[in-house]
């Protein structure tokens, strides 16, 4: 080959930049499912919506083999019962080859689905440094119908926190009122520290008058309101990746090294309760994601 048809040394440099970069992405995702951070079922939709992604560059050998429980001979197995090719990815699977994997997913490990009867009181959570309240203040500032509710806390105001908007800054003999009263829809000790609860009166008033209200609140908190009001719509915001979830975490820069491992781990047993949820929701962009959690508000709450 002359030297006028061989690729500059540049371009040969960068394709083994973007090669490597894809192999990082791919052994990520299939740690997110093997470690159960992500479900099969969401790697396989990523892939299907992005063939170009490194989700739908993936073998569906790789695929299968990231799942726990599933070796070398079982993974030939499946594939030869579901009639996929080993050559494939998920992003150039046919629409027989996709409906044939979605089913033998779901009948080994179903997602729960949405319930039937469910109210617009829509909670919004997920696991530390996910982004929940950036997506949550997105909502607040470009979908004003949706009433994002203000907790009361324990913990004095920051720079720039006004009360009522904000949070309402409350002492600790006032939240002891609020829940000997029953004025609390939810509420939990956060970190070790102070104390955070959802005010009742404001989300019954906002659903009353036929309006949607989105809680934006930890795990535990958001298993209080199932308990205390089984119709409400539970999303769980996901990171697109665990690897994410650490750099953002770490981006803070607003814990020391031992409060970072310990709200990680704490991450890990957060994100091992998805399935609890009716819908799960991917915070790879906060406008998308965003957008996504008023999608589902706006659904009519009976229709699953």
């Amino acid at each position: 080959m002359s030297d006028s048809r061989r690729p500059p040394e540049v371009d040969r440099a960068a394709a083994s930049r973007r090669a490597v970069a894809a192999r990082r992405e791919r052994a990520a995702l299939k740690r997110d499912v093997s470690t159960r951070v992500i479900t099969p079922q969401e790697l396989l939709r990523r892939g299907l919506a992005d063939p170009l992604s490194a989700a739908g560059a993936m073998r569906v050998t790789e695929f299968l083999t990231a799942i726990p429980a599933i070796g070398e001979s079982k993974r030939d197995r499946i594939l030869a019962s579901l009639g996929i090719s080993p050559v494939k990815r998920l992003g150039g699977l046919g629409s027989r080859q996709r409906d044939a994997l979605r089913a033998y997913l779901d009948s080994r490990w179903p997602e729960p689905g949405p319930r039937e009867g469910r109210s617009r009181l829509v909670v919004l959570a997920g696991p530390t440094a996910v982004g929940k309240g950036t997506v949550a203040a997105h909502i607040k500032e470009h979908f004003p119908e949706i009433h994002l509710s203000v907790s009361a806390t324990t913990r004095a105001p920051r720079p720039g926190e006004v009360d009522g908007e904000h949070y309402y800054f409350v002492d600790d003999a006032e939240f002891d009122r609020l829940i000997a009263s029953g004025e609390l829809l939810e509420w939990a000790t956060v970190h070790n520290a102070h104390r955070y609860g959802t005010p009742r009166e404001p989300i019954e008033r906002v659903l009353s008058a036929g309006g949607t209200a989105l809680l934006e609140i930890d795990l535990q908190g958001a298993r209080q309101v199932r308990a205390a009001d089984p119709s409400a719509t539970l999303v769980f915001l996901l990171p697109p990746s665990w690897d994410e979830l650490v750099h953002r975490l770490v981006g803070r820069g607003t814990e020391d090294a031992d409060e970072r491992a310990r709200r990680l781990r704490t991450a890990r047993t957060e994100l091992a309760a998805q399935n609890e949820f009716d819908y799960r929701v991917v915070n790879d962009e906060v406008a998308r994601a965003a957008a996504e959690v008023v999608a589902l508000a706006a659904r009519r709450p009976d229709v699953g």
